[in-house]
């Protein structure tokens, strides 16, 4: 068995060149830069951040490799006042045009220079509306005290707020220089995060590996640091920093758990930042830095596989980065199923089988949504022409899990497994296209040459075929079987209050809430409420499923909290649901707009783009 699995594991290797062919080259069907002649390899930040004029303004510095002997540099841009450009050391003026403005694309920033320009840099001002820029006001912080700013680059944003090359598939180091408020503490995706206030407000950090531009991060505003191991902690708001630094004490067991799987983290340290309610993600998984949204602190920990998600991301995504967005499921797919696989090793088979089954429901959900014969069920995706942010469903995210546990399920663990790790130390730092992941999984199990393996798989019908394919693994829960045993005895007369329910975790009382039908009457409704207090719940997760269900059976008792809710929770997740069933009535909709006048305002772009579709 021993020399089997060497046997595997040299395969392996044999197919993962050190010098594989860079996919700069290709062309990225959002960006404007000309990555096919120059390379940018090293962005060097000197930025004041202004809370009154809601702008961050000061230099960019980009460090050149000319490969192509150009003589001009073409950058993404959107929004940005430029004020001007100098070439080296010299400061020589350099000529440059902004063309026009596309509406998701921006404008194409032109810069001419010579073959041997080794650096440009570009004096800007950032737009009070940039699209990564979240300003925010001390009452719509946690601590209510000071204002608060926090980016978000994925998917094109990072051109809004950074003149750059700004595709997944081009990399690049970073350095800062932030200037802000004294009283305010600034923390980034990089080295230099201390947590502790800097008298003069200046702040440095450094980034010596390579990334792409979507994972360049920045937050200023009232932040305290609690450790929570020799390479991990956790940055909050002083009001929240300890609930958060309970909710995340078992970061480094999943560390620990990921780097058993698939080889050592190679970011040196895993801190998270706790953003205040307008984040519009779950998380974000900048480098060094995770980005969580506060919805996830539930007080008892049920929420921390978005945490083992993020985590994931470490190797998925930020390691082995997907070459352009219409690959966005070798980001997320990988990630969905990395996070499975630790949630297993920490917490159980049972724990993380329980996920599974929601995960699969929601998928279901999604491509019932989206429609079963939509090119965007598919996993790879054809975004020409449209915002990234449209491939950015569960499709990517759970039809990867699912066709990657088929993988794992069909070729057997030890194999796969071996195969995944040497995959991320093979092409650490490198992009991946859809079509290369592909040749690389062919290669090492030879599936074009066993009818056998290739029928089990089905590898068209996952990747390029719309819908969800016949072969897709069903998880099975003990658990969820035992709470289907109880929706069955609440519909056939047993009182709520005497349900066996006695150690549900969150994941329980999810399925249990998305099998109660919706034909149930009113004065069901309410017996729940009153037996499980739903509406008081502190669960971010339970509230939106128990609302879905107040609104479907009118239950206006639910109403009020439920305002509280949508003015107060900014995470796309857990708003858009409810939205899009208040939108299904006109008595809805009407209250919806009601709501969403006041609540706008505090929400991320990312999140009212979304909803401003939805309520039209």
């Amino acid at each position: 068995m021993k020399m089997l699995f060497l046997t595997i594991v040299l395969s392996v290797i044999s197919i993962f060149p050190a010098n594989a062919q860079p996919v700069n080259s290709m062309k990225d069907i959002h960006s404007f830069a000309n990555t096919h002649e120059i390379a940018v390899k090293h962005l060097a930040l000197d930025l004041t951040v202004n809370f009154d004029t809601k702008t961050l303004s000061g230099k960019a510095t980009l460090t050149l490799d000319n490969k192509k002997k150009t003589k001009q540099l073409i950058l993404d841009t959107r929004g940005l006042e430029i004020d001007k450009i100098t070439l080296d050391e010299k400061e020589t003026r350099a000529k440059f045009t902004l063309g026009d403005e596309q509406k998701i694309f921006g404008s194409p920033l032109t810069i001419t220079i010579t073959p041997k320009t080794k650096f440009v840099t570009i004096y800007y001002i950032t737009s009070p509306t940039a699209g990564a820029l979240q300003w925010l006001e001390p009452s719509q912080t946690a601590g209510k005290g000071k204002p608060f700013l926090f980016t978000q680059s994925e998917a094109i944003l990072a051109r809004t707020w950074v003149p750059c090359m700004d595709g997944p598939g081009v990399r690049m180091t970073y350095s800062a220089t932030i200037h802000t408020r004294p009283d305010l503490v600034a923390v980034m995706s990089a080295s230099g995060n201390s947590g502790t206030k800097s008298a003069d407000g200046v702040y440095k950090f450094e980034m010596k590996q390579p990334i792409p531009s979507y994972l360049l991060a920045l937050a200023v505003g009232d932040l305290e640091f609690r450790p929570l191991g020799i390479r991990s902690g956790v940055y909050a708001e002083p009001s929240v920093v300890e609930k958060s630094a309970n909710e995340f004490a078992d970061i480094e067991k999943m560390i620990s758990a990921a780097e058993e799987l698939y080889g050592p983290y190679r970011w040196e340290r895993y801190d998270l930042l706790v953003l205040p309610p307008s984040f519009p993600f779950g998380g974000m998984e900048n480098p060094r830095l995770t980005f969580a949204t506060p919805t996830i602190l539930a007080g008892d920990r049920s929420l921390v596989a978005l945490v083992a998600h993020e985590l994931a991301h470490s190797w998925s995504g930020n390691l082995v980065t997907n070459a352009t967005w219409n690959d966005f499921w070798m980001n997320e797919g990988f990630t969905v199923y990395f996070e499975h696989r630790i949630m297993e090793k920490v917490y159980g088979r049972d724990y993380s089988e329980m996920l599974a089954v929601l995960t699969l429901k929601d998928l279901k959900e999604e491509i019932q949504s989206i429609g079963p014969s939509s090119d965007d069920t598919k996993l790879k995706l054809n975004l020409a022409g449209r915002d990234p942010d449209d491939g950015m469903t569960n499709i990517a995210y759970d039809k990867g899990y699912f066709f990657l546990r088929l993988c794992e399920e069909t070729i057997g663990r030890e194999q796969w497994d071996a195969f995944l790790k040497q995959y991320f130390d093979g092409n650490a730092f490198k992009s991946m296209t859809t079509e290369m992941f592909l040749e690389h999984l062919q290669k090492q199990f030879k599936i074009k040459q066993n009818k056998e393996l290739s029928s089990a798989l089905s590898i068209n019908d996952w990747v390029y075929t719309a819908g969800l394919p016949a072969n897709c693994p069903n998880p099975q829960s003990n658990e969820f079987e035992k709470v289907k045993s109880q929706v069955n005895a609440f519909m056939n007369g047993t009182p709520a209050s005497q349900l066996s329910t006695q150690g549900w975790t969150t994941h329980h009382w999810l399925y249990f809430l998305r099998n109660i039908p919706d034909s149930i009457r009113l004065e069901k409704v309410i017996e729940l409420d009153y037996a499980f207090y739903f509406t008081r719940s502190g669960n971010s997760e339970i509230l939106c499923e128990w609302f879905l269900r107040a609104i479907k059976s009118d239950y206006e008792t639910a109403y009020g909290p439920m305002r509280g809710y949508l003015m107060n929770v900014g995470r796309r997740k857990l708003v858009k649901p409810l939205y899009t069933e208040l939108a299904k009535t006109e008595k809805g909709k009407t209250w919806a707009k009601q709501v969403y006048e006041k609540a706008r305002p505090g929400y991320h772009s990312v999140t009212y783009n979304t909803i401003d579709g939805i309520l039209k």
